[in-house]
């Protein structure tokens, strides 16, 4: 086992540690698109959202050292993602509490939304386009131009194969092999950067 696959593998250990820079750095990376967009899909104004963020990663450094990872319980993403509620419920109430009262329920109906059904599937479809960015920008660089390009085009915007194969001058079997050598890396990252909150 090489040395990244132990960093990625420890990774919820080591953010216990406040001084593990490195394992910080790595958990900011992947979480805070996350949980920016989450705050923003809340209604939250940019600036809001930011402060948001950083309520949650404030959280969780405070809490991390009380998390048990117990995958019968539930994930640690499935922790992160009550987290981010909880910080915007505070941020929402704060705000309702500096206003004057008008008797209506827009904290009830924040909280309702907050626990909504697509709520949880946009923090799972979120994480996933996160997981998959950042797999992409790890590999990026071990591949040439053209075989990124074979894979880009006919994978992610559904060039077709011939066509993908006549700009970038390639055979299309020579496409088939790019577009399979990327797609093998690029699960092996990901699978790698999901078991990183195990």
């Amino acid at each position: 086992m090489d040395d990244s696959s132990k960093t990625r593998q420890s990774l919820l250990l080591r953010v216990r540690n406040p001084h593990d820079d490195q394992a910080w750095n790595r958990f900011v990376t992947i979480y805070t698109p996350l949980i920016y967009r989450f705050a923003k899909r809340s209604g939250l104004q940019d600036a809001d959202a930011a402060d948001v963020t950083q309520e949650v990663f404030r959280t969780v450094t405070r809490s991390i050292k009380q998390f048990d990872y117990d995958s019968r319980i539930g994930s640690f993403r499935g922790w992160l993602k009550t987290v981010t509620r909880s910080r915007i419920y505070d941020f929402q109430n704060g705000k309702a509490r500096q206003a004057v009262g008008t008797g209506d329920t827009a904290v009830h109906s924040f909280i309702e939304q907050q626990i909504s059904q697509t709520d949880d599937e946009f923090w799972e479809q979120e994480y996933q386009k996160r997981v998959f960015d950042l797999a992409c920008e790890t590999i990026r660089d071990e591949f040439t131009e053209s075989t990124w390009q074979a894979f880009w085009q006919t994978a992610i915007e559904g060039v077709d194969t011939k066509q993908t194969a006549a700009q970038l001058s390639l055979s299309t079997g020579a496409v088939y092999i790019a577009k399979s050598r990327v797609i093998a890396r690029l699960r092996q990252e990901i699978q790698n950067i999901e078991s990183e909150e195990e």
